[in-house]
């Protein structure tokens, strides 16, 4: 912890140094990543790498127009080039009019369970011994199975954030997770892929049991028949509820959109856009959340905040330019998303989007199914249109269900519709909640979802 806190004297060196240049608004964010990836190909642990990465980036305000650089040289004699060069760019682009500074210090509420040091002192052994469990439970759980690819891996993060109203902030996380990706051949059929996965901010993933999970899976998805087109009742697995917010819903919740026009639910801040079964919060603070962090990459205290509640749009997600431009404070989601993240400017991002969970277990869900499907994950939904909410997706695999018990496996589905009718449809939300990616979210039952068949 003593090495990573001189990330913060660093960071006031670099805020001095711009400040000599007559600005006034600086911000310095810097980050320290290290890193083991192993991946699997084929059935074999091809790869196993160790890394670390490392930078700091500067934007500078100059008259209200914004100046950014970057350098993945951690050095001081690397500070006056990176700031000269922020410099130069903000006397030279056109001014952003409404821009009112970086944020000021707030009260920090402390993110808990984010910090595990079994996972900092984590070796390339055992994360290779990690991948090796996993992929030696899958191929041991039956003969007709394949692995397709996987991996298992850690990462542990230092970032900070210093601007020249006084913010001076530093946080260490930890994360650890594993993958693996399966078919089943048969009898000439080959089956889509099936994946499983786990991951964790603390050293508490079980590799056997996603190895197994995914093998039986893909084991179930033998047998497949073609579904005749229709409208059914549909259970989303946690992967296929991910990937069609993402391409969906997700970029109408952010201020940016909404205020470009680019969101259908503009104007529509206290209206019923789902059913009353459904409440979403983004959460930063949610207890070992994958994506929870005490502020955002801006410096703003990370919260918990109410989108949807009973179906009821509430809120939108800000970060500090976006929320000054409607005289409100930003509700802490400006992040950096590319790899690595000091290359890039903060954009408004979800934490952990949590759909609250209901009452019902997995076999209580499937009984609501007299005639429908379990969907586990999509395929093509980034072609989906985030501005209205349409989509065609393929869903594979996707199980028939039949009185509440699964009858076999479907190929060649599709489903397709609207977003916002999606959530209106929502009649039941399980309690088997699952972390994955930013969403935090247990199986939903959706009601008169279109179901393409097709021939092939």
């Amino acid at each position: 912890m003593e090495d990573n806190l001189k990330l913060l004297d660093f960071g006031e060196k670099v805020v001095k140094k711009a400040l000599k240049l007559g600005v006034k608004d600086v911000e310095v964010y810097l980050s320290l990543k290290s890193t083991i990836h192993v991946d699997i190909e084929r059935g074999k642990i091809v790869e196993a790498i160790k890394g670390i990465d490392q930078g700091f980036c500067v934007r500078i305000s100059y008259n209200k127009s914004l100046g950014f650089a970057y350098t993945n040289i951690l050095k001081e004699e690397k500070i006056g080039e990176v700031v000269n060069r922020a410099f130069h760019i903000a006397k030279t682009v056109k001014p952003t009019g409404d821009w009112k500074g970086f944020p000021h210090p707030k009260p920090l509420l402390k993110a808990r369970n984010i910090y595990d040091r079994r996972v900092a002192e984590a070796s390339i052994e055992d994360i290779v011994r990690d991948a090796f469990l996993m992929l030696n439970s899958a191929l041991k759980t039956d003969r007709r199975i394949m692995v397709v690819e996987g991996y298992s891996g850690k990462v542990e993060l230092v970032r900070a954030i210093v601007n020249s109203n006084g913010i001076s902030l530093l946080e260490e996380g930890t994360g650890i997770s594993c993958s693996l990706s399966t078919i089943a051949r048969d009898n000439g059929e080959v089956t889509p892929i099936c994946f499983e996965f786990d991951g964790s901010r603390s050293y508490n993933i079980d590799p056997e049991k996603v190895g197994r999970e995914s093998a039986k899976m893909a084991i179930s998805a033998l047998g497949s028949r073609k579904i005749e087109t229709g409208n059914y009742r549909v259970i989303f697995m946690q992967p296929a509820l991910l990937e069609l917010l993402t391409y969906t819903l997700i970029s109408s919740l952010k201020a940016d959109n909404v205020q470009r026009g680019k969101s259908a639910l503009k104007g529509k801040i206290g209206e019923q856009i789902a059913s009353e079964n459904l409440t979403f919060y983004d959460d930063g603070l949610l207890e070992g959340g994958l994506e929870t962090w005490s502020f955002d990459d801006e410096g703003t205290p990370s919260q918990k905040t109410a989108l949807i509640e009973k179906g009821i749009l509430r809120e939108f997600i800000y970060d500090k330019y976006h929320a000054d431009r409607e005289g409100k404070e930003s509700t802490g989601n400006a992040y950096r998303v590319p790899h690595p993240s000091y290359t890039s400017t903060p954009r408004i991002e979800p934490t952990n989007l949590t759909i609250q969970p209901g009452k019902y277990s997995e076999d209580e869900l499937l009984n609501e199914l007299e005639n429908g499907l379990l969907i586990q994950n999509l395929q093509g939904a980034h072609s989906s249109n985030p501005e209205s909410g349409e989509f065609s997706t393929v869903a594979t695999p996707t199980w028939y269900i039949k009185n509440g018990e699964i009858q076999y496996s479907l190929k060649g589905v599709m489903i397709s519709g609207n977003i916002y009718n999606v959530l209106k449809n929502v009649i039941c939300i399980g309690k088997n909640v699952r972390k994955l990616g930013f969403l935090v979210s247990p199986w939903i039952v959706v009601e008169n979802v279109r179901v393409i068949g097709r021939l092939s």
